[in-house]
């Protein structure tokens, strides 16, 4: 589903003394798509975009140095923030989405076109991501484009993936 705005993650603590941040990432499986991100908003409160002067990866989290935070102090003053970002603003790749865009998702048989239901729920494991498709049936379904995704519309609110046997939990 097409979304305005994307919580990216929630400041957690200052790193250093010369203002950096340190965000955790609410998708820790896409970190390099976050470091593609151009501006991030603070809080949802306003549409004020923050251009970061740096993002950088560090121990699954991410440290930003944003302009005018030049102090430990200044960061630990937005330590609890969440941040934002407008999707449509980031250049990806076919097939690179954030979770929170793919929840409640219309999930479609790719072969029959059946309706199997929407997506409910994102479980991140250490092999890759699972989709829970809840409707007539329960599905579990691997997040691996091709062999299980065959393509992600989010303008139509729609996914059509290739169903194997053994998917359907009930079977």
């Amino acid at each position: 589903m097409r979304l305005e705005k994307i919580s990216v993650g929630k400041i957690v603590n200052a790193h250093g003394i010369r203002g950096e941040i340190r965000v955790s990432p609410r998708d820790r499986n896409n970190l390099n798509l976050y470091q593609k991100i151009p501006a991030f908003y603070l809080d949802n409160l306003n549409n004020q975009k923050i251009i970061p002067e740096s993002i950088r990866i560090h121990k699954n989290f991410l440290l930003m140095k944003l302009p005018g935070i030049d102090t430990m102090d200044a960061a630990l003053n937005l330590k609890g923030k969440i941040l934002y970002c407008d999707p449509d603003s980031i250049p990806r790749t076919d097939g690179e989405f954030f979770d929170e865009e793919l929840m409640n998702i219309q999930v479609y048989n790719g072969e029959t076109g059946e309706l199997l239901g929407k997506i409910t729920e994102i479980n991140p494991y250490p092999a890759g991501k699972v989709y829970t498709i809840k409707g007539e049936k329960l599905y579990l379904v691997p997040a691996v484009r091709d062999a299980f995704i065959l393509s992600v519309d989010l303008n139509q609110n729609r996914m059509d993936i290739r169903v194997w046997d053994g998917l359907a939990v009930d079977e």
